[in-house]
């Protein structure tokens, strides 16, 4: 017995030891780059409030020392890092270790704004916003691999999606038309996945390549031979924000989560039931039992094929509220390859975020917060080149994956065709 343990335990001790000397390398890099890139007498103003917005209690703009701040920031990274190494957080260790991430992202912004302004409410707004569309990307990946099904054609979905919603919405003058025709054709097009990987068990990665293949030339031919000649098949315009009263004015949250337009509200909707049906209620459970063990479920008397095909499907309209999000809330118009990659960067999010919806929300807010500091960045003109700042996303998501990949387990039957006697 003891033989069988001594490699996890070794392992466990390797990798705290790992996490704080990368606390204190985090810690010395700080130092180094933020608070001697600092000159003296350097501060970094961040902006609390919102440009056009009106709360009922005005937050004072933070106002930090740019030099000092990253050395107190760098001063807590390195003792985080000796308590590391000298008795470890064992099983807050990933706590901290999202501490000191977070520790490293205010650093650099407080860096990035010296001797500027900063509007860190306005990165947060803007945040949120950038990881819609990742987050039900994300969501409709959940409910297709918790039966078991591989969903590489979120891409394509999104894609489709925006499209049919911009044509549509902009044929019949309206913009609900336009949301509802982008969840149906997110569906339709998740039924054809279903029939390829579950009917017909080809493999669901390249049925997926295929799908995302066939949007990606489909909506760029449609754009060109018909919406570049037509400018009113493709002037759906957006659906504006809704202020919920009283809550949209509270300061810092207030703009961020209750000043937003229909998508988001849906958003929040969709995760939260996703998450309370998935763990919460007998449809959950039969779901995640199909995903982990078909055969079990199949001798209770749970109809697999069935669940694999619903949850699909029903992944697929989630899918294309966020594809109809590209043109109806966000752009107001389709433009050819608008998505991306968001569809990939949502599969990112479910395995980041443990094939749980909640989860994959928070995991969309990194991805989203990736994208925003990108803009943030050029706009303030830092001196990094614009082509390593469009590149921050893609970075990320690799590192992400990379990192969790190895540590986050699928469900059992994931990617496996389910074959009933």
């Amino acid at each position: 017995m003891r033989a069988e343990t001594l490699p996890a335990t070794t392992r466990t001790g390797t990798r705290a030891r790992v996490l704080g000397i990368v606390f204190i390398l985090t810690g010395v890099l700080i130092a180094v780059v933020f608070g001697l890139g600092a000159h003296a007498g350097a501060d970094s103003r961040l902006g609390l409030n919102p440009a056009r917005h009106e709360t009922f209690i005005v937050l004072p703009d933070l106002v930090l020392p740019s030099a000092d701040t990253a050395y107190a920031l760098a001063t807590v990274c390195m003792f985080l890092g000796g308590v590391q190494l000298a008795r470890g957080f064992r099983k807050r260790a990933n706590l901290v270790l999202g501490i000191v991430a977070l520790i490293f992202v205010f650093a650099f912004l407080v860096w990035a704004a010296r001797d500027r302004s900063l509007s860190l409410l306005g990165m947060f707004q803007s945040t949120l916003l950038r990881s819609v569309p990742i987050t039900f990307g994300a969501l409709a990946g959940v409910l297709c691999e918790r039966v078991g099904v591989i969903n590489i054609a979120i891409e394509g979905m999104l894609l489709l999606a925006a499209f049919a919603a911009a044509v549509s919405a902009s044929v019949v003058g309206s913009l609900w038309v336009g949301l509802l025709v982008g969840a149906v054709v997110g569906g339709l097009v998740a039924w054809v996945l279903a029939v390829l990987s579950i009917r017909y068990r080809i493999d669901q990665i390249i049925g997926g390549t295929v799908i995302n293949i066939f949007a990606l030339g489909m909506t760029g031919y449609l754009s060109i031979q018909f919406l570049q000649n037509n400018a009113a098949l493709n002037d759906p315009g957006r659906f504006q924000n809704v202020a919920i009263p009283g809550l949209s004015q509270l300061p810092i949250l207030g703009p961020v989560l209750f000043d937003q337009n229909i998508f988001v509200y849906l958003l929040f909707a969709i995760v939260a039931v996703s998450y309370i049906g998935l763990f919460r209620t007998r449809w959950g459970l039969r779901v995640r039992a199909v995903g982990e063990h078909p055969l079990a479920a199949d001798t209770v008397g749970i109809r697999v094929l069935f669940t694999r095909y619903r949850n699909v499907i029903l992944g697929g309209v989630v899918a294309g509220i966020g594809g109809a999000y590209f043109t109806l809330g966000a752009v107001g118009r389709f433009e050819p390859g608008m998505t991306a990659g968001r569809g990939f960067i949502g599969l990112a999010a479910m395995i980041f975020g443990g094939w749980n919806p909640v989860g994959a929300f928070g995991a969309a807010l990194v991805f989203g917060f990736a994208d925003s500091l990108q803009v943030k960045l050029n706009i303030l003109q830092v001196g990094i080149p614009q082509e390593f700042l469009g590149m921050a996303p893609y970075l990320v998501t690799i590192a992400i994956v990379a990192g969790a990949g190895r540590r986050v387990r699928p469900p059992a039957a994931d990617g496996k065709p389910y074959i009933k006697d």
